[in-house]
């Protein structure tokens, strides 16, 4: 049995778990459970803080963990190249970005030298800005400045909704750019339940972001339509009853699939079907 670290609170929870129990995983987590057990798929969950489960994967106590990306830079140390392999999840996309007051003067971090920046992330913030002086806290950064410790902050930004509240803009470009991850102990061979996990997200991801498209098309301008819908090695082509037509089946991108329907349909193309896909393995 195999042990995952799953965050315990904020925008990642639910996400997290809605995307495993669409994988087939039986996960839950009351208000104070600490651990989740799925014995039918091998896997017991633990509920960490987010900031908090890279040190357990990356000290071999846990098998893999879900997180956000900049929390397992900030523990292993930043680099722009990880030593480690991570899946990127589409999910619990953020920025960290450095802020100051609204009515300062400034738009870049090379204008901060010598000042005074608060932030949970002192390893990355150290990497990017190597002449300030870091404030190290451990939440609430956003109050730092009004109550006099930092000149500036570096935070978490979703929105921008807090920030603003609390009088704050951002200025230059975002120091780390982070999204949900699963990521297993990098020294260790994975395990075959790792793997399936793995494969399961991904899989997941996939049938987020394609669809199915079905349509009859005409035999002189089946090759035109294949090109519009290659499909992932080569779309599925049957001839039709009436001579002279065959339906083509294939997945596309969900971001461009009203466009290639569109298109289709002006080839000649008729009965053009859009389906979702619950999931994949690709």
């Amino acid at each position: 049995m195999i042990k995952i670290a799953l965050p315990n609170k904020g925008v990642l929870l639910e996400p997290t778990l809605e995307m495993l129990s669409s994988c087939g995983y039986r996960v839950s987590k009351s208000l104070r459970s600490l651990s989740s057990l799925d014995e039918p798929n091998g896997v017991e969950f633990f509920f960490l803080r987010p900031g908090d489960i890279p040190v357990y994967v990356l000290n071999g106590i846990l098998d893999a963990g879900i997180t956000g990306k900049d929390f397992i830079h900030e523990k292993w140390g930043y680099s722009p190249t990880p030593v480690f392999n991570y899946l990127n999840l589409d999910y619990g996309q953020s920025k960290l970005c450095l802020a100051v007051p609204e009515g300062v003067q400034l738009t870049s971090a090379a204008e901060l030298k010598g000042a005074r920046v608060a932030t949970s992330f002192p390893n990355i913030v150290k990497k990017q800005m190597p002449d300030v002086k870091i404030v190290v806290l451990e939440g609430a950064v956003e109050i730092a400045i009004k109550l006099g410790i930092a000149d500036a902050i570096v935070d978490i930004v979703e929105t921008g909704t807090t920030l603003k509240q609390a009088g704050l803009k951002v200025i230059g470009s975002p120091l780390f750019e982070s999204c949900a991850v699963l990521f297993p102990h990098p020294g260790k061979e994975l395990s075959p339940e790792v793997l399936v996990l793995q494969s399961r997200l991904k899989g997941k991801m996939v049938a987020r972001s394609y669809m199915m498209v079905e349509y009859d098309v005409p035999q002189a301008k089946l090759g035109e339509a294949c090109k519009l819908t290659p499909g992932i090695e080569s779309p599925t082509v049957a001839p039709l009853q009436e001579k002279g037509w065959f339906s083509v089946k294939a997945v596309v991108k969900k971001e461009v699939v009203n466009s290639i329907m569109d298109q289709l349909l002006s080839l000649g193309c008729k009965g053009i079907l859009l389906t979702t896909i619950e999931s994949a393995r690709i």
